[in-house]
């Protein structure tokens, strides 16, 4: 075990990035994340107060971007309240509770929201892609694999080709065929050297356009 897993020990993969790269008040994009900070390693892109993307491990594409929810949250649907906020004790401390944790659930809506636009522009450049699909998968018989919130940008490359930052390759054609449900489709393990490099890119044009004229406010995206 991990000095990390034995400082944070949680079951839910998520989780535990969150709480290995905690927000950075200057930005959202975080500088140099050490990969290698929990195992398997993390290609970090985002990290804000309320939710955070990073590369999937198992990706259907090159370029598959994770955004999640900071704080565990299971379904879209738990959003109206904290599922750690019981509202027990007196009656105004309850109320208050309560109040705070529909506000923490508004912001992470917004923030979800301010930030997946931002990812999707960013894949397209790096990747060159003209298309792409966002998933959003609730229990397990809608394909939620990690009991977490989270959204996936699924890049879709033409005629079974990629070309990402100037390295061409080939995807599988069959792969192409077989996309019948969003969201599906064949998976490999993350190539690391290429994540790294696209992870490092990704973050450089969302950096770029952030700083150069929309802003970051109060740690939040100026979309």
């Amino acid at each position: 075990m991990s000095s990390l897993d034995e400082h944070y020990p949680t079951p839910c993969a998520f989780c535990k990035i969150a709480t290995a790269y905690p927000p950075d008040a200057s930005s959202p994009i975080p500088s140099n994340p050490d990969p290698e900070k929990i195992d398997p390693q993390c290609f970090l892109l985002l990290s804000t107060p309320h939710v955070l993307a990073f590369l999937d491990i198992l990706p259907i594409a090159p370029g598959h971007i994770l955004l999640a929810t900071r704080k565990h949250y299971q379904k879209l649907s738990d959003l109206h309240n904290s599922p750690h906020s019981s509202g027990d004790g007196p009656e105004a401390h309850a109320a208050a509770a309560r109040e705070e944790a529909r506000e923490e659930a508004r912001e992470t809506s917004r923030a979800l929201g301010e930030y997946l636009p931002l990812l999707s522009r960013a894949l397209c450049q790096v990747t060159g892609i003209e298309d792409w699909n966002v998933v959003q998968n609730n229990g397990e018989r809608a394909a939620q694999v990690v009991p977490h919130i989270h959204f996936h940008l699924i890049p879709r490359y033409q005629e079974g080709r990629r070309d990402v930052a100037g390295r061409k390759g080939k995807v599988d054609v069959g792969m192409l065929k077989s996309w019948t449900v969003f969201g599906r489709g064949a998976r490999e393990d993350l190539d690391e050297v290429e994540a790294e490099e696209m992870a490092r890119e990704l973050r450089g044009v969302m950096r770029e356009e952030l700083e150069g004229g929309r802003g970051v406010v109060g740690g939040k995206a100026k979309l």
